[in-house]
């Protein structure tokens, strides 16, 4: 059986199936409109995994700090003064153990549609990834849904003690949280918090600013930051195991991945702990960490680890050759630099922290990614992600509220994506079919190809000095051979790709003329492949050419 790569579609879910074109700037629930889980029906995810994806991630579905009052509920309302957005961030947890209420046509059932959608993404053939959010909180976290006998984060925490290895907090004693901005925010009294505790993005003191993470507190795995990092591991801290069981109890719905925010922020004996954990119980589940420091790199997946962003090397090469920073054999320096872990490396072009390729800030049209995605995606065996309006092109250039008009899809504001919404009632323009056709059978080759799931990869880069707006290579599984070519330059190209002696002795190619078929658009070509021998190619602006031939 063929070993199928790996696509992730990232959905913030709140966003996706929303159809509510109002988009009033800082706009409610009630004004602007907010996608369900039950959007999420039969048809539209056999649509999803008929696009080639194999992984489906839903952002954003635990529930998290807002605006929005569900008191009525007996959902905690959240003081505004530390949520960000009307909406609020998805990574600012407020129970663990809950579902966010934006997303339940039913907010009484919102663990039961959940769990339906779960069902329904499996039995489209699709696997489940969601966000596993360990190294913060919202700073009003309380769990009203947590199992019998589980004691919420900070219940028995030692309030008088900064540092202490057993607290899940860490603590400012004897000061009240005071950051630099309005702590009413609207509200008739003012948000009160005493002791102040840390903020999440390691800011250890009572006064955070409008640029930290101010609406998070930092959970404490038992390092001390207050004496330099220093770790206390023995005896095991108690938020191990509070966070162990959390991801168990997901586990237990059904998941089957989970994307675990700044995992870099933690200390890499939690991973080992509760990976090891996790896995006693569920050994197929997967671990996808968002680690950004490439030194960190092979310790994050001795511990635990499937998958690491690769965000320094491969996602910021590629940006640099796209708008034209860097010439492509850059791209092979990237890769090169992880290749012992290549396998472990998730591409992507675009996610909910990135820039759209198609925003002014980046590269003004999603065509100019397409060169850059198909080589992501074919040229090694690793994971790729897609994240949900690239295959259309989205702008991401709306001023929608807390997030102002940067270029990025507002993950903090009620709101609807332009190209998803006209994508489901059938008004996509000519250019934005094309761009979404073109990722849908570079990434349907991706699912199909043996060549890519399991076969070798060479580089051609290196004799090829004259390209330096196009990149190379080869792939090869068992008799089947991949010819890539892809253009990154606006303008059409003829060219000769150059294959050397080695690449015939390293993939045990013969030399012979052959027939090849360019698996995007169907034409057939003879080839005379001969050890140091050229292959002409003929390469349509931003296009690309997959030639397939049998050895």
């Amino acid at each position: 059986m063929n070993v199928e790569k790996v696509i992730i579609y990232q959905i913030f879910t709140r966003l996706f199936g929303n159809r509510n074109v109002t988009r009033k700037v800082d706009g409610t629930v009630a004004e602007n409109g907010c996608g369900k889980l039950a959007d999420f029906t039969p048809k539209v995810l056999k649509d999803i995994a008929q696009m080639g994806v194999s992984h489906v991630w839903y952002t954003g579905v635990i529930r998290h700090a807002t605006q929005t009052d569900y008191s009525k509920f007996g959902i905690p309302r959240q003081h505004a003064a530390v949520v960000k957005g009307k909406a609020g961030s998805p990574y600012a947890i407020t129970d663990y153990y809950d579902i966010d209420p934006d997303l339940a046509v039913d907010v009484k059932k919102r663990m039961q549609e959940f769990e339906e959608l779960v069902e329904r993404t499996h039995a489209a053939g699709l696997k489940v990834v969601i966000d596993f959010v360990p190294n913060h909180v919202a700073r009003q976290y309380h769990s009203i849904c947590k199992p019998r006998g589980v004691k919420d984060l900070g219940a028995g925490d030692n309030q008088q003690h900064g540092f202490d290895p057993q607290n899940n907090f860490y603590y400012c004693p004897g000061e009240r949280f005071t950051p630099y901005f309005d702590l009413y925010q609207g509200e008739k009294e003012p948000y009160h918090e005493e002791p102040a505790k840390a903020t999440g993005n390691d800011h250890f003191d009572n006064a955070p600013s409008k640029t930290d993470w101010y609406e998070t507190v930092k959970l404490n795995y038992g390092v001390d930051y207050y004496a330099g990092g220093v770790g206390h591991f023995d005896p095991v801290p108690d938020t191990w195991y509070k966070m162990t069981e959390i991801l168990l109890f997901w586990a237990a719905k059904g998941i089957d991945a989970f994307r675990c925010d700044m995992a870099e922020m933690v200390p890499a004996e939690f991973w080992r702990f509760a990976t090891r954990a996790v896995r006693k119980k569920y050994p197929d589940i997967k671990f996808i960490g968002e680690v950004y420091n490439p030194s960190d790199y092979r310790r994050y997946l001795l511990n635990g680890f499937d998958w690491l962003y690769d965000k320094v090397g491969m996602y910021d090469t590629m940006r640099s050759v796209i708008c034209h920073h860097a010439p492509t054999t850059a791209i092979s320096g990237a890769w090169q630099q992880t290749d012992d872990i290549r396998d472990h490396m998730l591409y992507f072009l675009e996610n909910h922290d990135e820039q759209r390729i198609a925003s002014d800030f980046f590269a003004g049209s999603g065509k100019k990614g397409v060169p850059a995605m198909i080589a992501s995606v074919l040229m090694q065996k690793n994971p790729f992600m897609l994240y949900a309006g690239e295959e259309y092109g989205e702008r991401g250039m709306d001023k929608e509220g807390f997030s102002g008009q940067d270029g990025r899809t507002t993950i903090f504001d009620y709101w609807s994506i332009d190209t998803l919404c006209r994508a489901a009632a059938k008004k996509l323009t000519a250019e934005e079919k094309a761009l979404y056709d073109i990722h849908k059978k570079a990434l349907q080759m991706a699912r199909k190809e043996k060549t890519i799931g399991e076969g070798a990869f060479f580089d051609l880069m290196y004799v090829n000095g004259h390209l330096h707006r196009q990149y190379s290579f080869l792939r090869k599984a068992g008799s089947e051979v991949l010819l890539v070519v892809v253009n990154f330059d606006e303008l059409p190209v003829m060219t000769t790709v150059n294959i050397p002696g080695h690449a015939f002795d390293y993939l045990m190619m013969k030399e012979k003329n052959a027939v090849a078929t360019d698996l995007l658009s169907g034409q057939k070509v003879r080839l005379s492949l001969k050890r140091d021998g050229g292959i002409p190619v003929s390469l349509e602006p931003l296009g690309a050419v997959v030639l397939k031939f049998k050895d």
